[in-house]
């Protein structure tokens, strides 16, 4: 089996370029390579004055401490180079029970720091520091989670022919058939094995069809694995809603359908997919197919009453990519006060470098979905959440467009509406992600330069955990779920289950990937 240079340098937190397969990831930065390289150096020293391995040193909180540590240091050194000229920005302050907003004219050097990792030096060293910087009792949900089950059985070897997560580089995770990369048991062990992550929220994918690896059906047996193992639910479903496709008038009975036959939370949908067919959710723009409003109806009439939507990585989808455009998610909100909206990626591109809000001339990225929300009077509080899902991932190199992103977002629909989710396993484990957030902070520098909220422990845990859990009426779990993996094959076997998944990392894998989408 073909095995491919490790982007990230073999640390415990992942800094490399990644994708999802929706977007291409721009190559390291010089600061993302200093990083990689010191943390790599220093490891060596550490591992050898402890006594230990370096494996055992990176795969110790104190090898997730030291590579944090030294991003921290690499991009305040970038900082330091930076000229010394200050910049004028415009920024806006939502209050959070009306829409009304102020403008006001900040000016900061752009030395000034924004992003930071809270991680002391003798984390690196003394393991009681590091638990207490990265380990957290937070309650995890995670909104956006994924895999892909093929329904492998014992007597159907692969034969070689394409499959949805081939081009990602995970195929080559060590299984004699790639597709078990992606399985079910790949996710359990990723998310509850190898996370602090208790709940995990199944998010459906725009493919059509019996040939969909992320059906109802894949996400129920799922649940039944997940039920038998931890013996609570862990794991939680959307439906998949692709009201643009088809005869619009059906789409009330099979919606109505799958909520009989399953216990979904909320309903997922693509606005720019299938490419030949987008829409928008409050039909605003004729050349959208006009089905978001009666999606909407249907979604009010059948239930759940909330509604999830890509919004940002517009890769996928060619010229129909403005359909990802976050611009209808206010006017939406707004004329349906009873549904909850949760934006998925937030609005954010990989190629908008993400700085302050600016009402005059908002970015392509998160500002997108901020200006629509002050457009349409939807204010912080209300019934739009703003989800992380490969934008924190993609964000944990570059901590001042971190600070900047998750400011924006705070300020736009308040501290209790930001929801955690991390688009994995197509980036592996989440539990980098994990802890790189509980390190990360806020400068106050850019607190008081742009209103945003201070990272205080009650608003992380709120963002990892407990504002999901409110939205969804689900009850926080803290106990760990542990099982074998002789236990997981067990609990197949015994369901019945067929025997038996990680994304791109340089821009000529995730150019393949999006153009072998399905849709």
């Amino acid at each position: 089996m073909r095995r491919r240079r490790d982007p990230h340098g073999g640390l415990p937190i992942k800094l490399g370029p990644a994708a999802n397969g929706e977007f291409i990831p721009p190559p390291p930065s010089p600061v993302v390579r200093e990083a990689i390289r010191r943390s790599n150096e220093e490891a060596d020293a550490l591992s050898r004055r402890l006594g230990m391995s370096r494996r055992r040193f990176l795969a110790s909180l104190g090898g997730s401490a030291l590579t944090l540590m030294v991003l921290d240091a690499c991009a305040s050194a970038e900082r330091a180079t930076r000229t010394t000229t200050s910049t004028t920005t415009s920024t806006t302050s939502t209050t959070s029970t009306t829409t009304t907003s102020s403008t006001t004219t900040t000016t900061l050097p752009p030395t000034t720091t924004g992003g930071t990792y809270e991680v002391p030096p003798e984390a690196t060293v003394e393991p009681e520091v590091a638990e207490q910087v990265l380990a957290g009792d937070e309650f995890v949900m995670d909104l956006q989670a994924h895999l892909l089950d093929y329904d492998l059985t014992p007597d159907q070897a692969w034969d070689g022919m394409p499959f949805l997560g081939q081009l990602f580089p995970q195929v080559n995770c060590g299984e004699a058939d790639p597709r078990a990369c992606f399985s079910i048991e790949a996710f359990l062990d990723l998310f509850f094995l190898q996370s602090d992550t208790s709940i995990a929220v199944l998010s459906a994918i725009p493919v059509p069809g019996p040939d969909n690896p992320l059906s109802a059906e894949v996400m129920a047996a799922t649940q039944r694995m997940s039920d038998a193992l931890c013996a609570e639910d862990r794991v939680l479903a959307h439906g998949q809603a692709m009201p643009n496709l088809g005869d619009p008038a059906a789409m009330l009975e099979g919606m109505a359908g799958v909520r009989e036959r399953y216990p979904i939370v909320a309903w997922k949908a693509y606005t720019h997919l299938p490419a030949a067919a987008p829409f928008f959710l409050d039909d605003h723009d004729p050349d959208g197919v006009p089905v978001g409003r009666p999606f909407l109806e249907a979604v009010r009439a059948v239930g759940p009453p909330v509604v999830c939507v890509h919004k940002g990585f517009r890769g996928v989808g060619g010229g129909s990519g403005r359909f990802a455009d976050p611009v209808d998610v206010g006017p939406a909100a707004a004329a349906n006060p009873d549904l909850s909206f949760v934006v998925y990626h937030s609005g954010f591109e990989a190629d908008v470098a993400e700085g302050p809000y600016d009402p005059a001339s908002p970015n392509g990225g998160v500002d997108r979905l901020v200006a629509s929300l002050e457009r349409a009077g939807v204010g912080p509080g209300r019934n739009v959440y703003a989800e992380l899902g490969s934008t924190w991932r993609f964000l944990m190199s570059r901590p001042d467009q971190a600070a900047h992103v998750l400011g924006k977002l705070l300020v736009a629909v308040g501290p209790e509406n930001v929801v955690w989710g991390t688009d994995c396993l197509w980036y592996g484990s989440p539990q980098d992600q994990i802890q790189a957030f509980r390190a990360f902070a806020i400068s106050e520098a850019f607190q008081e330069a742009f209103g945003y909220p201070a990272l205080t422990p009650g608003v992380k845990a709120g963002i990892l955990g407990c504002n999901a859990a409110r939205l969804h009426g689900v009850e926080p779990v803290h106990r760990d779920c542990t099982f074998s993996r002789e236990e997981l094959g067990r609990i197949r076997a015994e369901l019945a289950l067929p025997a038996t998944t990680l994304g791109p990392s340089t821009a000529e894998e995730a150019a393949r990937a999006i153009a072998a989408h399905l849709v």
